[in-house]
């Protein structure tokens, strides 16, 4: 067995606000500060979870479910990228129509609570042609990104649009953008112009005239009236940072396809590195005043750090096609939050489509697909919700249910973590958070580009200036492989002090006089509450055991199963946990609906919307729906479905619901190895909230075109290519669907030995297959109350 120690002597966090230059007020009063740790609302530590969404990369008809389910996995402010490119293609014709709506769509999120971090550029990268630049800016007699005054004529411009657009939206005059942020990566990163590649290949410049032209857009910014509480500015790589005036928001991805650009690194001869993200380090400590993917150009516990691109997803590069695990997106999370990081930001949250241009029909960057941006996200590009969504949503419910506690606490290493190697897989990494001898302990267990393997048999000692808490205090802990675990000691359960859980918690709410507690046990661990038994007069459990030791009251849980604890405090309060599997969490959810926070556990999607309930499932007609407390009132109609049976147990009600079963029927023919046409009939896709075609095959590019414009394109990585019909459906009846796979080309040599200018491609070996085809619906009901 090993034994891990931490030694937390000084858990005391120093903060201060009223030097940084950031800050608002909303009409209603509603305040909106910074200390020099954490954001503020109405005096009190604020939580930020902020999800990126691009408008112009969905279809407006679906924006507003598409919000909801962001809101779902508790996101409280969206980002957009507004890409100038799209929005003023010809110059001097702005498109502001359809899913370039910007207006309609901050509209949409104000109606549903979240707040906007607008990303006004002028460049913006975002896997986009020119990095958002309009074509016609190439070769004009100035410098882009810089304060040279033809370039700046543009800009204001640009800017003055945007103003136009958000009048009345912003934050002072009671509307939800809360940020802006200026420019992006300037003086780190840039993007090719679109017009050389495959000839020179140039890029842009990458930023000029530093802070002064930071601070230059942020004036045009304000003359056009984009006046918001918050400016920000991307922070790594040695980027432009001009504190105080604006926050600069840091991040970290673990799949870097960029690399791939590089000499050398040519048709995939290396392979990706490890990286260090997922090494625990302080990046709030002015002692550690640099660190992996962290040098700021200020003392770092002079401002926040915040995080605006932790990786989301990432896109797939044509030179690396990576098959992402989406464990790696809450363990980033797991990561940055232990570091210091009270404001947490995903690019990307939700994906997208390129929309095609007036003059170029393909916006991407060229090393991407020409319209998938799908980016492996938390949400897909038809809205599919992926494992990464289902476990930040338990992360995120915590943060914002213990915000006020949490914010407060202070990073704790367990010693210097600057050498450790990222291939080093055996060793337990771990960090404390902790205020006063209260906190969590961060396990994790995942690294990428490396195999990892359970790591079992270990304690985890952690001295405090009063006492040792050992996890566990009986036994040992194991924590599966790419796994990861937020676990409190010293938790205060309102009256009862918890020694230390080895389960995490979710939430809390309070019902009829009462407080539950929602925790699960994570992957490979078996669940334990230590409580002090001096703070109890009872303890009952339906499913484990209750023991006395050392003045605290030891409650093992039964492996495999839920359970729930009923606790009685020395004052008489009734406290109960309810505890679940790791596999039972991923159906939790965290609503306020008829005024009331309430839980629902169901492996359908949940969207809540005012007295409505929308359930989105996957290929499965039954629907079971747990709630608690019970809704207030009786269920005014379903639509989409039935209600079958009501169950109830010792805590929760269940509905078990159905929606009619649907066959999408459609012709399929083969037109040889790399070729197939799909045909619908006029009921295909009726009844349902959408139709993802799958299609299995192996090959270089899979295209998808309805009569022959490009609709959808994948990179083929061997896993299935999923495609979101209903927003083609009436189209598809009427025209059908061909998809086309191109070849690997082994061997592949290109002859021009001609007199008459001839060129003449010859391969070795071409290698297409497409495997099977399938469409499986996706049914919504609805329940309004």
């Amino acid at each position: 067995m090993r034994n891990y120690r931490i030694t937390v002597t000084d858990d005391h966090k120093h903060i201060v606000k009223g030097h940084i230059k950031l800050g608002g007020t909303h009409p209603k009063g509603e305040e909106i500060g910074f200390t020099n740790y954490f954001m503020e609302k109405d005096g009190e530590p604020f939580f930020g979870i902020c999800g990126e969404f691009h408008y112009a990369r969905y279809d407006e008809r679906y924006w507003e479910d598409e919000m909801i389910k962001i809101k779902m996995g508790g996101v409280n402010i969206i980002a957009t990228y507004i890409f100038w490119n799209l929005h003023e293609e010809v110059e001097g014709v702005f498109n502001w129509s359809g899913n370039k709506n910007l207006r309609r769509f901050i509209e949409l999120c104000g109606k549903h609570q979240l707040y906007v971090m607008i990303r006004i550029g002028p460049f913006n990268h975002g896997e986009i042609r020119n990095g958002g630049m309009p074509d016609w800016l190439f070769g004009r007699p100035f410098e882009v990104r810089s304060n040279d005054e033809g370039y700046l004529f543009y800009t204001r411009r640009m800017y003055n649009v945007i103003g136009t657009q958000v009048k009345g939206l912003l934050y002072k005059e009671g509307g939800p953008i809360i940020g802006t942020q200026i420019e992006n990566e300037h003086n780190h990163s840039s993007a090719q112009w679109g017009l050389t590649v495959g000839i020179n290949d140039m890029w842009l410049n990458c930023g000029s005239d530093g802070n002064s032209h930071m601070l230059k857009l942020k004036e045009i910014a304000l003359e056009a009236g984009i006046d918001t509480p918050i400016y920000t500015c991307t922070g790594w790589g040695g980027a432009t940072t001009p504190v105080p005036d604006m926050l600069p928001l840091w991040g970290g991805y673990a799949y870097w396809p960029w690399i791939y650009y590089e000499e050398g690194r040519l048709e995939g001869k290396d392979e990706h590195p490890a990286t260090p993200e997922y090494i625990f380090r302080d990046k709030h400590n002015n002692k550690i005043p640099k660190s992996y993917n962290f040098e700021p150009q200020y003392a770092p516990e002079d401002y926040p750090y915040a995080c605006c691109e932790m990786g989301g997803g990432m896109v797939q590069f044509y030179k690396y096609r990576f098959a992402f695990p989406y464990r790696s997106v809450p363990a980033m999370t797991v990561m940055k939050v232990a570091e210091g990081c009270n404001l947490i930001g995903y690019y990307m949250y939700h994906g997208g489509s390129n929309p095609r241009g007036e003059v170029n029909p393909f916006t991407n960057d060229l090393a991407t697909p020409k319209i998938s941006y799908d980016f492996n996200a938390m949400i897909g590009e038809f809205g599919q919700v992926r494992e990464s969504y289902q476990r930040t949503k338990l992360q995120h419910y915590f943060f914002s249910t213990f915000q006020k506690q949490f914010s407060l606490t202070k990073t704790i290493l367990p010693r210097d973590t600057s050498q450790m190697d990222p291939y080093d897989v055996d060793t337990l990494r771990y960090a404390v958070r902790s205020s006063a001898g209260s906190g969590y302990l961060f396990l994790n267990n995942f690294q990428d580009h490396v195999v990892n393997d359970d790591l079992c048999d270990f304690k985890v000692s952690i001295e405090l200036p009063e006492e040792t808490i050992v996890i566990p205090s009986q036994g040992e802990l194991t924590l599966g492989r790419d796994c990861f675990a937020i676990l409190p000691f010293n938790f205060n359960l309102d009256g009862i002090k918890l020694k230390y859980a080895t389960a995490q918690l979710i939430t809390r709410i309070e019902e009829a006089g009462e407080v539950y507690y929602f925790c699960f046990v994570p992957e490979g661990m078996t669940g334990t509450y230590a409580m002090e038994s001096k703070d109890m007069i009872s303890a009952t459990i339906d499913k484990g055991s209750i023991e006395q030791m050392d003045g605290n009251t030891i409650i093992k849980l039964a492996e495999e199963e839920d359970s729930l604890i009923h606790l009685v405090s020395e004052s008489g309060k009734k406290v109960s946990i309810y505890t679940m599997t790791d596999e039972q969490s991923l159906k939790f959810w965290k609503v306020n609906l008829q005024g009331r926070d309430r839980v629902i556990v169901t492996s359908a999607n949940v969207l809540v919307s005012g007295a409505e309930i929308k359930l989105e499932s996957t290929d499965q007609e039954m629907v079971s729906l747990s709630v608690f407390p019970d809704f207030d009132a009786s269920i005014t109609s379903i639509s989409g479905g039935e209600l079958l049976e009501i169950a109830e147990s010792e805590l929760f009600k269940t509905y078990r619901l159905k929606a009619p079963k649907k066959e999408i029927h459609f012709n399929l023919k083969r037109v040889n190895n790399d070729k197939f046409t799909l045909d619908f009939n006029v009921n295909a896709f009726d009844g349902i909230k959408e139709a993802l075609l799958r299609i299995d095959y192996t090959g270089d590019i899979g295209y998808a075109f309805i009569d022959g414009e490009l609709i959808h394109d994948n990179f083929c990585n061997h896993t299935t290519w999923e495609i979101g019909l209903k927003p083609f459906e009436h189209r598809l009846i009427e025209q059908g669907m061909y998809v086309y796979v191109s070849p690997i080309r082994k061997g592949k040599v290109l002859n021009s030995n001609t007199t008459m200018a001839g060129w003449k491609e010859t391969t070795e070996e071409r290698i297409v297959d497409i495997g099977s085809v399938s469409i499986v619906p996706v049914y919504e009901i609805k329940i309004t109350m």
